[in-house]
């Protein structure tokens, strides 16, 4: 049998993504969002926006939280056009079961029918959720300010409708102890059964009760230190699980795993993901590759100047838009922009005024201080501390998909 320690460890890990969906709820709620309904985010993420870590500065969001043990919902999708639309439909566990839009629904919007892994229903239009419990997260393209307006539309086009329900909770955060911890994963667990497929792992972590309800008060003083170390050890290695771009770097950078936003049995990835890239999309939507310095290091000296180099007739291969984004790194291993003179915070295809060298080929020019007037129109600004570089590609082209292309690594800006 597993000891408590080790039990304790794979429990947190197991269960990280179910508190962190919890979470972003309960800050929903704060800020008055009702469950079932769609709260929109009508302007884009700035260095302001720390409700989600590592957010786009590319796409409106549009969130909501919902509880299918009330029935099912409707889900309206407006027509989109040429406009990059997404639906993500997470479960519990921020497994993306079913992602609507321009890749797999199409421009003209639709209705579809969500239903609860209990709920009887078939038929067209309908999608079943392994959970009750579900987030349903929109990204809409906004191709600069001038777009805004428009884009603001086609979000008001979204809707959801079903029975009313209050929201579930309120549940322990990451940081509480290990008695508040696994109580509130208990009852995450008890409402959002988790599938066949993850006995294995269920059993690893049975001398915890989990399954039973949690009872701190059935453990000695003795097994409560184990326990307590275990979570310790989880946090931990969540922690240094890389996040959204994992931790194998090839010419200075990490690519996602075929895994990423619908996890199966890979739960430390699962983990780290939540923790460092929660509602992570797949790779077939969207790839996420994160830069590594020259040195190896994962974060980047913001003192010193950084360029990355796009040879001629090498452009990223997209069927929508790529986009860098530069972040400042907290302690507890989360990614946000960071304020900075020029309110970019991201810079890609779509850059207005973005310019090639004479040859086709392309600079980006990273750092603190600014590149001078011939270069500012390609600088992402960053700060004079450690920063973190991740790249977004959206509906990748099977030579991205499928490793044959790789993206050149970030170098001194001397060099």
């Amino acid at each position: 049998m597993t000891d408590l320690r080790t039990a304790a460890r794979e429990a947190y890990i197991y269960t990280l993504p179910l508190i962190e969906v919890a979470t972003t709820r309960a800050r929903g709620q704060k800020l008055g969002h009702q469950m079932g309904v769609f709260a929109h985010v009508r302007a884009l993420a700035t260095h302001k926006h720390r409700a989600v870590t590592t957010p786009n500065n590319d796409t409106l969001y549009s969130t909501a939280q919902i509880d299918l043990s009330a029935g099912p919902v409707t889900i309206t999708l407006p027509p989109t056009g040429d406009r990059y639309f997404s639906l993500a439909l997470m479960d519990a566990y921020t497994n993306n079961f079913a992602v609507l839009g321009t890749r797999t629904t199409g421009p003209d919007g639709g209705v579809f029918r969500l239903v609860g892994p209990n709920e009887a229903a078939e038929g067209w239009g309908v999608i079943r959720s392994p959970t009750n419990h579900v987030w349903a997260l929109a990204r809409i393209l906004v191709d600069g300010p001038h777009d805004l307006d428009a884009a603001r539309e086609v979000q008001a086009g979204l809707s959801m409708q079903g029975p009313a329900c209050e929201a579930p909770g309120p549940y322990a955060a990451r940081s509480a102890d290990w008695r508040e911890y696994f109580d509130a994963a208990a009852k995450l667990m008890a409402a959002n059964p988790p599938p066949a497929t993850d006995l294995a792992a269920l059993r690893a972590i049975a001398p915890l009760g989990l399954a039973e309800g949690f009872d701190p008060a059935r453990f000695s003083e003795a097994q409560a230190a184990e326990i307590e170390a275990g979570l310790a050890e989880g946090r931990k290695a969540a922690r240094g699980g890389g996040g959204l771009a994992g931790t194998d770097f090839v010419e200075g950078w990490s690519y996602p795993s075929a895994r990423l936003g619908d996890f199966d049995q890979d739960y430390a990835y699962r983990a780290a993901v939540a923790l460092g890239g929660l509602a992570a999309l797949p790779p077939a939507e969207a790839m996420y590759m994160r830069a590594a310095a020259p040195d190896g290091r994962a974060l980047f000296d913001g003192t010193k100047a950084w360029r990355l180099h796009f040879p001629a007739g090498a452009p990223l291969p997209v069927n929508s838009f790529w986009s860098l984004s530069l972040y400042e790194a907290t302690d507890d291993g989360q990614f946000f922009f960071t304020d900075n003179p020029l309110d970019r915070y991201a810079i890609g295809d779509r850059t207005p005024g973005l310019t090639a060298n004479d040859d086709g080929s392309l600079d980006i020019w990273i750092g603190h201080q600014n590149p001078g007037p011939g270069r500012e129109a390609n600088w992402l600004p960053a700060p004079a501390g450690p920063f973190a570089l991740f790249m977004r590609a959206y509906l990748p082209k099977p030579d991205l998909l499928e490793g044959r292309y790789r993206l050149p690594p970030i170098e001194a800006a001397d060099s």
